[in-house]
């Protein structure tokens, strides 16, 4: 990393901390114009975002550190979890069926079995609700 983009970094984990978090997503952000794959900007921005549930933002973020790097589980669950807090379910879902195709099964396999336990208790409470008869009073 070049080291402009290091102490534009380090400046903003320092206003983090200071709890000047405007600040510090204005630096990522004129960072980011500039270098629009720096990795480490892209996942203290998106960090941010979901920090503050500002989830369209996160999500827009974590979307483009899925276009730099399709097979990071990192990634990957971070754009889950937006989508999951915005409600949007199928899309949540795709991109596990997304992920699961770019993977890398051995490098990843924490992430694929996070997944598998994340799809298989969706599926028992849709079993659940399934079973469940509406009120017909």
């Amino acid at each position: 990393m070049d080291i402009e983009a290091e102490k534009i970094l380090k400046q903003t984990r320092s206003l983090t901390e200071e709890g000047k978090k405007e600040e510090a997503r204005m630096c990522l952000l004129n960072l980011l114009k500039d270098k629009p794959e720096n990795i480490a900007a892209l996942l203290m921005l998106g960090g941010s975002y979901y920090e503050e549930n500002n989830f369209k933002e996160a999500k827009l973020v974590f979307q483009q550190l899925i276009k730099i790097s399709p097979g990071t589980g990192l990634y990957s669950i971070a754009l889950f979890n937006a989508l999951w807090q915005l409600k949007e379910i199928d899309e949540a879902l795709e991109e596990i069926r997304r992920f699961m195709l770019h993977a890398d099964k051995d490098a990843e396999k924490e992430t694929i079995a996070r997944y598998l336990s994340t799809l298989e208790a969706m599926e028992n409470s849709k079993q659940i609700n399934s079973t469940v008869k509406p009120d017909s009073s």
